[in-house]
C-alpha cells in the first residue's frame, strides 16, 4: 500500500482532475445540448416554440445530478455493497412497470419512461448503475466459486436474462449491450474462469446474432447500416446527415452555433446524435477533444479499481472498473454509431446528450468512483474512510 503513497497522490483528500473532467463534459453537454436543439425546439408547438426549451431542462437536470452526486458521495462504499442487491431489485420493478399500460410511456415506438408529471424517469438508465454493484457485490459474494458453471455463473447469467427479456420488451436493445458488456467485464476482472468466459462470450455473440436476425427492424437497421446512401432519403436519411455533419466540420468546425445538420436535418441532433453536431461546429479537434476527455475519465476508472484492488477492496475495486467498463462501452457504442462504424441504436452519449435520467444516473455513478478514492486516500493517510 505505501508504494501508492506519493506525495502526489495525497496532495489532496479528492481526485480533482477527475472531478474537473466531469465538470468539462457537463459544461460541453449543456452548451452543445443548447446549440443542437434551438432549432427543434423553436419548430415544436407542443412546447411553445421556445428556442432555450431543453437548454433550460438540461441545466436544470445537470443541477439535479450534482446535487444527487454530492448526496451519493457521502455514501460509504460497505453501504452500497449492502444495499446492491435492493437497488438491483428496485431496478428490475422499474423495468417492469414500464410495461404496464398507463404507467409507462410510448415514444416512437419504444416504452421506456415512467411519467411523474413534471418529469419523465427512465429506469434502464439507473438500471445500469445498479448492475455495476450488483455485480460487483455479487463476484465478491461467489468469489470461491467463480470456477464453478453452476455456482458461479448460472445464477447470474439467469439474472442477466430476466433483466435482457424485460430490456427486449420495452424495445431497448443498446441499454442491453452495455448492461451485458458491464456484467461480463465484472465477472472477468472478478476472476471467473476463462473457458467459462470464453462459453459466454461465444453464448452472448450467438444470442446477439439471433436478435438481430430474427428481428425484421434490427436486421433492416443493419442492413442499412452497411449502406446508408442506397436510400439516403429512407432507411439512411438519419445516418447519411450524421455523416455529412461530420464532413462538413472539417479541422476546426464551422464554428459554434453554426451547423446546418442541426436546422432539422438531423433527427435527434441533441440526444443520440449529439456527437455529429460537435463535429460539425467543432471539427476533427472538438472530436478529439471530446474523446480525450473519455479516455481520462475511464483510464481514471480503471486507475482507482486497481488502486483500491492492491488494498483489497474488492467489492470496491470491481464497482470503479465497472464503471469504467459502462462509459467506455456506452460512448464507443455512441460515437461508432454517430460515425457510421456501428448499426443505429438508441444510446445517449454520457455526461453529454439531453435527459435528466441518464445524466443523473451518470453523474451518481461518478461520484460513488469519486468515493472510493477518497476512501481509499483516507485508508493511505491511516484514518477510517
Amino acid at each position: 500500500m505505501t508504494a501508492f503513497a506519493t506525495p502526489r497522490l495525497l496532495r489532496s483528500e479528492y481526485d480533482l482532475t477527475l472531478i474537473w473532467t466531469v465538470l468539462a463534459l457537463l459544461a460541453l453537454g449543456v452548451v452543445m445540448v443548447y446549440s443542437a436543439s434551438i432549432a427543434s425546439a423553436e419548430a415544436d408547438r407542443h412546447i411553445g416554440y421556445r428556442s432555450t426549451y431543453f437548454f433550460v431542462r438540461q441545466v436544470v437536470y445537470v443541477g439535479v445530478a450534482l446535487l444527487a452526486g454530492l448526496i451519493a458521495f457521502q455514501v460509504r462504499i460497505e453501504v452500497w455493497q449492502k444495499w446492491a442487491p435492493y437497488l438491483f431489485g428496485a431496478g428490475l420493478v422499474g423495468l417492469v412497470l414500464v410495461l404496464i399500460p398507463g404507467l409507462g410511456k410510448e415514444v416512437n415506438g419504444s416504452r421506456r419512461w415512467l411519467s411523474l408529471m413534471v418529469f419523465n424517469l427512465q429506469p434502464s438508465e439507473f438500471m445500469k448503475c445498479f448492475v455495476v454493484l450488483y455485480a460487483a457485490d455479487y463476484t465478491v459474494r461467489k468469489a470461491a466459486f467463480m470456477h464453478s458453471f453452476k455456482k458461479g455463473f448460472v445464477p447470474m447469467f439467469i439474472v442477466m436474462f430476466l433483466v435482457g427479456a424485460l430490456l427486449l420488451r420495452e424495445p431497448d436493445f443498446g441499454a442491453l449491450a452495455v448492461m451485458t458488456a458491464i456484467a461480463a467485464a465484472i465477472l472477468f476482472l472478478g476472476g471467473l474462469n476463462w473457458r467459462l468466459f470464453v462459453v459466454l462470450m461465444a453464448v452472448l455473440a450467438v444470442g446477439f446474432v439471433l436478435l438481430v436476425v430474427l428481428s425484421p427492424y434490427r436486421f433492416n437497421r443493419l442492413i442499412w447500416f452497411w449502406n446508408p446512401w442506397a436510400d439516403p432519403f429512407g432507411k439512411g436519411y438519419q445516418l447519411t446527415h450524421a455523416l455529412i455533419a461530420f464532413g462538413r466540420g472539417g479541422w476546426l468546425g464551422v464554428g459554434l452555433g453554426a451547423s446546418v445538420e442541426k436546422q432539422l436535418y438531423l433527427p435527434e441532433a441533441h440526444t443520440d446524435f449529439l456527437m455529429a453536431v460537435i463535429a460539425e461546429e467543432l471539427g476533427f479537434v472538438g472530436v478529439i477533444a471530446t474523446i480525450a476527455l473519455f479516455v481520462f475519465l475511464v483510464w481514471r476508472a480503471f486507475a482507482i479499481g486497481n488502486r483500491a484492488a492492491s488494498m483489497e477492496r474488492y467489492f470496491a475495486a470491481l464497482t470503479a472498473q465497472g464503471v469504467g467498463v459502462w462509459f467506455a462501452v456506452q460512448t464507443v457504442v455512441n460515437m461508432g454509431v454517430n460515425m457510421g462504424m456501428l448499426p443505429t441504436k438508441g444510446l445517449t452519449l454520457p455526461l453529454l446528450s439531453y435527459g435528466g435520467s441518464g445524466i443523473v444516473a451518470n453523474v451518481v455513478a461518478l461520484s460513488v468512483l469519486l468515493r472510493i478514492d477518497y476512501e481509499s486516500r483516507q485508508m493511505m493517510r491511516g484514518r477510517a474512510p
